[in-house]
C-alpha cells in the first residue's frame, strides 16, 4: 500500500492512531498513551482542541477551499495581519503561507536570493531544514542528502552549531557568494541541542558586518514552546526571515515565511502569475485553525506554562536520572526536553519501554542518542508528572 521508505515497522511496530484529545492518543485497540511528543511538537495547544475543531467546522461549512493566489479569502488576510502583528521587534513584516515547514524554509531560501542576489547559505552540523529539495541541501543528515545529491544546488556551508565565528569562517571561505545564514534557535531533530547564550546575538553581529541575511527557523521552537513567543527574543533578536509551522496550525497543515517588509519587497509584484504559490495557498480551513491556535497559545498564557512545566520537568529528571551511568546530560528550554544517553541502543530501549509503559516520546539526533520529549505546551501537572516518571521507570 505504502512505499517501504515511509513507515518503519521493525523491530517494533508503531501503534496505529485512531483519535487524540488533549495530550493523550488512542490506538485502535482503545489502549491510551500520553503523548510527550505532541505529535513533532504539532499539538502543542494539545490535539484536537474544541477552539480549532469549532472553527475548522465553521470553515469548512461556509468556504472549504479557495482558489489560492488568484481570489484571495478574508481568513487568509486575518491570518497574514495576525502573524505579521507577531513578528519580533514590532517591526513591519510580510508573509507567505504555505502547507509545511518545508515550504516555509523552500520560501525563506527564495527569499535571501531575492533580496541579495547572492545563493550561499551557512546552516550548522545537526541541523533539520524539511527534505524538500531546496531545503534538503540545508539539512544536514547525510543520510537524507546522499540519496538524492545529484539534484542538489550545493550551495550550503556548515558550521560547527553555537559557533558564530566558525559560521562567520565557513561563509567567507566557501566557493560559492552567501546571502545568508539559516539558524535553528534549538535543534530539535538534531537532539534538543541549546548553544550558549548570546549565540543568536552574534549571528546577528554577523549577518549585519557581512551582509547577510539572517534567517531564523522557528518551526519548532516558535509560538510558545521555548517559554517566549519565538525563542529568538529570548536574546532580542529580531531576524530578517522568520520561518514558523507545526504548533501553528493546531493539529492543521499550514506554516508561513515572514520576513521583514523591506525584505520581502524584493519579491515582484504580481501581474497575473505568482512566482511562489501553490493550489492550497492560504487554504480557508488551515487559516481558520491557524487563527483559533493562535488565540488559544495567547489566552491561555501557553509560553508561560511551557516555561513553568519546563522548569519542573528538567528539575525532575536531573533529580531522577543524575546518577544513571549511561545518561550524559539532562537540556531543556521551555518544553524542548532532551535525555542525552552514551548509546543509541539504550534510547531505542527507552522509547521502545516508554511506549510499552504508555508514553510516546521520540529519539533525536544525528546518531540517535537522545530522547526527546515535546509535549503539548498546557499538559496537566499530574499527568505529566506520572508520565514523566514512566519514562525514567525505562532507565532502570
Amino acid at each position: 500500500m505504502e512505499s517501504p521508505n515511509v513507515t518503519c515497522l521493525e523491530p517494533d511496530a508503531p501503534i496505529f492512531w485512531e483519535r487524540a484529545r488533549g495530550a493523550n492518543v488512542w490506538d485502535v485497540d482503545e489502549n491510551r498513551y500520553v503523548d510527550l511528543d505532541a505529535a513533532f511538537g504539532v499539538a502543542a495547544i494539545g490535539h484536537a482542541h474544541q477552539r480549532v475543531v469549532e472553527a475548522i467546522s465553521d470553515q469548512a461549512e461556509r468556504l472549504l477551499h479557495g482558489m489560492g493566489d488568484v481570489h484571495p479569502t478574508s481568513v487568509r488576510t486575518r491570518l497574514l495581519e495576525t502573524l505579521t502583528a507577531l513578528y519580533p521587534g514590532g517591526v513591519a513584516a510580510r508573509a507567505i503561507l504555505g502547507s509545511s515547514g518545508s515550504d516555509a524554509v523552500e520560501a525563506g531560501l527564495k527569499t535571501a536570493l531575492l533580496a541579495t542576489g547572492r545563493p550561499g547559505i551557512v546552516a550548522f552540523e545537526g541541523a533539520y531544514h524539511g527534505l524538500s529539495l531546496g531545503a534538503l541541501d540545508t539539512t544536514w543528515r547525510s543520510e537524507f542528502r546522499e540519496p538524492f545529491s545529484a539534484r542538489l544546488p550545493r550551495q550550503t556551508a556548515f558550521a560547527r552549531f553555537g559557533d558564530a565565528v566558525d559560521a562567520e569562517r565557513s561563509g567567507r571561505d566557501a566557493d560559492f557568494e552567501v546571502g545568508a545564514i539559516l539558524v535553528e534557535p534549538v535543534q530539535g531533530r538534531g537532539g534538543i541541542r541549546i548553544p550558549e547564550p548570546g549565540f543568536l546575538e552574534a549571528l546577528r553581529e554577523v549577518c549585519d558586518a557581512n551582509g547577510w541575511l539572517l534567517i531564523v527557523d522557528e518551526i519548532y521552537t516558535g509560538l510558545g514552546r521555548t517559554g517566549i513567543r519565538f525563542a529568538c527574543e529570548h536574546e532580542g533578536v529580531i531576524p530578517d526571515v522568520l520561518c514558523v509551522g507545526k504548533a501553528l496550525g493546531g493539529g492543521m497543515p499550514i506554516a508561513a515565511c515572514l520576513a521583514r517588509a523591506e525584505v520581502m519587497a524584493a519579491w515582484p509584484i504580481s501581474t497575473g502569475e505568482s512566482l511562489h504559490t501553490q493550489t492550497f495557498l492560504g487554504h480557508p480551513v488551515g487559516c481558520a485553525a491557524a487563527l483559533a491556535a493562535l488565540a488559544v497559545i495567547e489566552e491561555e498564557s501557553l509560553a508561560d506554562a511551557a516555561r513553568d512545566s519546563g522548569r519542573f520537568a528538567l528539575a525532575y529528571l536531573k533529580g531522577r536520572l543524575a546518577d544513571h551511568p549511561e545518561v550524559t546530560e539532562v537540556r531543556g528550554s521551555g518544553l524542548m526536553l532532551g535525555i542525552e544517553c552514551q548509546s543509541s541502543e539504550r534510547v531505542e530501549q527507552v522509547w521502545v519501554d516508554s511506549l510499552k509503559r504508555g508514553v510516546i516520546t521520540l529519539p533525536a539526533g544525528d546518531d540517535g542518542r537522545v530522547l526527546s520529549l515535546t509535549p503539548p505546551l498546557g499538559i496537566p501537572r499530574d499527568g505529566f508528572e506520572d508520565a514523566l516518571d514512566r519514562v525514567c521507570r525505562g532507565f532502570s
